[in-house]
């Protein structure tokens, strides 16, 4: 028994070194070497129907050699904040294992030192909501080293909203008007029936 306490207790604190040592990479720790830019179609996007190109590259103002250790990039739509209040689904945490501000993934490909493009159709699960673009760039280890986005630290500004799918179809609608009218039309054809039996049965 004390033997099986033991073992227990050590993998728990191997689990909890592993996590420090390894998993416990906070947002606030990861420098903006990123440039993120996002172009599309003003007013409502929607979702199913709607591009949006995103565009991005290495800062060149930082100094040669700081992207060494890319191997990896990760591009996600992002909650705005206005969209995370009260939905604890979208909670911003600076622990990124813990952070669910970017969901939806837009695309994950080896990194390479040029200014690269994308033209992404918004896919139809997306939700209601308003979102910015953030890029996430990996090392070997699949870690974040580094990242970029499309708008301030504040999450303010170069925001876009995305309309969900309704799940209604313009088809479904017609159907449902015609079905509603020839279910008036028989109701009222039954009474008119019954009515002229009534009539006949009293003669």
């Amino acid at each position: 028994m004390a033997a099986r306490v033991l073992v227990l207790a050590s993998i728990l604190i191997f689990s909890c070194f592993a996590e420090t040592c390894y998993g416990a990479i906070s947002f606030s720790s990861l420098q903006r070497t990123l440039v993120v830019t996002a172009s599309h179609r003003q007013g409502l996007l929607k979702a199913g129907e709607d591009k949006i190109t995103v565009r991005w590259g290495l800062n060149q103002s930082f100094p040669a050699g700081t992207d060494s250790s890319y191997k990896t990039i990760k591009v996600q739509l992002c909650y705005a904040p206005i969209s995370q209040v009260d939905r604890a689904w979208r909670k911003t945490e600076d622990h990124l294992n813990k952070d669910k501000t970017c969901q939806p993934k837009i695309v994950e490909k080896p990194y390479i030192n040029v200014n690269e493009t994308l033209e992404w159709t918004i896919e139809r699960d997306v939700p209601t909501a308003l979102f910015f673009i953030r890029a996430y760039a990996l090392d070997s280890d699949d870690h974040e080293v580094a990242y970029g986005q499309n708008t301030d630290a504040e999450k303010k500004t170069n925001l876009f909203e995305i309309q969900a799918i309704t799940g209604r179809h313009v088809s479904l609608d017609i159907a449902s008007v015609c079905f509603s009218a020839f279910s008036v039309v028989s109701l009222m054809g039954f009474f008119f029936m019954e009515k002229r039996k009534a009539r006949k049965s009293q003669q």
